[in-house]
C-alpha cells in the first residue's frame, strides 16, 4: 500500500518536472533558420545547376553522336525543368517550415 502511494507521489514529481522542463526550453537560436537571401541563393542556385546539367549532357550526346544541336535544347529544356521542380520542392519546404514555427510560437 505504502509502495503504490509513493509511486504515485514519484510519478507526479516526475509529470511536473517534465512539464517544467517543456515550459523552461530555450526558443531556437535565430542563426539556425535559413535567411531570405540564402533560400534565394539556393533557388537560383538549384535552377543553375539543372541548366549546366542539361547542356553539359546535350552538349556530350551532340558531340557523341555528331549531330546538331538538338540534344543541346532538348536536355537544356529538361534541366530547367528539372531546376524549377527542385526550386518549387524547396519553396514548398521552406513554407511548411514557417507554418510549422508560427504554429510552435502561437500555442
Amino acid at each position: 500500500m505504502a509502495d503504490d502511494l509513493e509511486k504515485a507521489r514519484l510519478k507526479a514529481l516526475e509529470d511536473r518536472i517534465e512539464g517544467l522542463k517543456k515550459t523552461q526550453a530555450p526558443e531556437p537560436r535565430g542563426d539556425e533558420h535559413y535567411s531570405q537571401a540564402q533560400l534565394a541563393w539556393r533557388m537560383v542556385i538549384e535552377l543553375v545547376a539543372g541548366l549546366a546539367i542539361g547542356f553539359g549532357i546535350g552538349y556530350g550526346l551532340d558531340w557523341a553522336f555528331g549531330t546538331q544541336p538538338i540534344f543541346l535544347v532538348l536536355f537544356i529544356l529538361l534541366g530547367f525543368a528539372a531546376g524549377v521542380n527542385v526550386m518549387m520542392r524547396t519553396a514548398k519546404e521552406v513554407q511548411a517550415e514557417q507554418a510549422a514555427h508560427a504554429a510552435r510560437k502561437k500555442d
